[in-house]
């Protein structure tokens, strides 16, 4: 009988080609919305993680906690271990990290760990001579920054090489050498640590990030530290870890261990995930309206041909068709159409999305982009499926199961 229904099935859909057609247009485009969109939100949403992973790193490790309320280990359902650190409101701390070659080696010891970098910070004015701009000043290590930062990508005049053989050399953010109309090789001054600091633009540098890019300055770690100062602590670590997606438990671990603040990617920047996260829920239920209404069309679609083949369902009745099979045919109906929506919005969604991954899109802000950003995913697709098969099964089934209740004898009684 199965063959059978699928037959008839076929025959009930190519009977009303319009109305069907709607339904599946109705789908097609659905599904092809859905993935359409899903892809650009999430795109914007990986892109600017991989912005900030590569410019701040996946974990900072600063001030050392002096007063602590202890920790507490939770086990969660699938047996790994979970770690909450507790400090006391109000809590003293030392600022920066004073014995950096220590938490060095603590940190080393975390497996996940891919790459440290100690970065010592401060405030300066820079000036080339006929312009003056107060900055941000990062001393570094070049090769160990190198190593949790996407620097040398984003050098786009000079390189990181002139640094690294350079310790006068310093790298400025695109907007300060536009502001002050720097050049690499050029000579600028450094004004406002324990003396001025002659050094030359081994590279002009561009994040995307605008408050990155207009107020920061890389340079080396000692020159920084004899400009400011400094000789011992006071600086911060970027660490990188292997999985960015596990960097809580990691910070939570790190913070027990070594007593020092430790922030991840996720706390850091959780104000714009959640900016993301919103955008994608909304946009992934204002197109699954779409759906929704194909489902709602193909409901009545289905309903008036329950009414329409009664004497037809009645004639399949008396022939030996049981309740269930003459359901199964308007079931296939539904999967008929489902299956072909499916296939074309799929394919119609993913041409989309390659098309627009092409159209020109120059974005400076958050992230730094010269095209749309998408991100090809399968789950878009899968869950494009599931919420239309969800709501084109509904619009079968109840017409389905109202046809499987026709009683032959009434309905033949009827049409004498």
């Amino acid at each position: 009988m199965n063959s059978l229904s699928l037959k008839l099935a076929l025959r009930f859909v190519f009977a009303r080609k319009r109305a069907m057609s709607m339904s599946l247009l109705g789908i097609v485009f659905g599904i092809a919305f859905f993935v359409v969109t899903q892809a650009q939100t999430s795109g914007f949403e990986v892109f600017f993680i991989r912005t900030i992973l590569g410019t701040n790193g996946s974990i900072r490790v600063s001030d050392r906690f002096q007063d602590l309320d202890g920790t507490v280990s939770k086990v969660s359902k699938d047996g790994s271990a979970r770690f909450i650190f507790r400090s006391r409101e109000n809590a003293r701390y030392v600022e920066g990290i004073e014995y950096p070659q220590i938490v060095r080696q603590a940190l080393e010891d975390f497996p996940q760990v891919s790459g440290i970098s100690e970065i010592l910070e401060g405030t300066a004015v820079l000036d080339s001579g006929s312009r003056k701009h107060v900055v941000q000043v990062h001393g570094l290590r070049i090769k160990d920054h190198l190593m949790v930062s996407d620097l040398e990508n984003q050098v786009i005049h000079g390189s990181v090489e002139r640094l690294a053989s350079d310790r006068s050399g310093v790298l400025v953010g695109s907007r300060i050498a536009e502001r002050l109309r720097l050049e690499p090789g050029d000579r600028v001054t450094l004004i406002g640590g324990t003396e001025n600091e002659q050094l030359r633009v081994s590279g002009i540098f561009e994040t995307g990030v605008s408050q990155i890019d207009k107020n920061r300055l890389y340079l080396d770690l000692s020159t920084l530290r004899s400009f400011l100062g400094k000789p011992f602590g006071g600086s911060v670590f970027q660490v990188s870890v292997k999985d960015p997606d596990a960097v809580a438990g990691i910070a939570a671990q790190m913070q027990e261990t070594i007593g020092h603040r430790v922030v991840g990617w996720q706390e850091r920047e959780k104000v714009w995930l959640e900016v993301f996260k919103a955008l994608r829920v909304s946009s992934a239920i204002t197109v699954s309206s779409i759906l929704l209404l194909s489902g709602l069309g193909m409901f009545n679609v289905f309903a008036i041909m329950v009414i329409e083949k009664s004497r037809d369902v009645a004639i399949l009745r008396s022939m030996g068709f049981t309740p269930r099979d003459v359901s199964a045919v308007f079931l296939w109906q539904g999967g008929i159409v489902l299956f072909a929506g499916i296939l074309l919005g799929s394919a119609l969604g993913f041409l989309t999305t390659y098309g627009i991954s092409r159209i020109p899109l120059r974005i400076r802000g958050i992230f730094s982009t010269d095209s749309f950003v998408v991100n090809w995913d399968l789950s878009h697709y899968l869950w494009a499926a599931l919420i239309s098969t969800l709501f084109v099964g509904v619009a079968s089934w109840i017409p389905a199961r109202r046809a499987a209740r026709i009683e032959p004898a009434k309905i033949i009684r009827e049409t004498l």
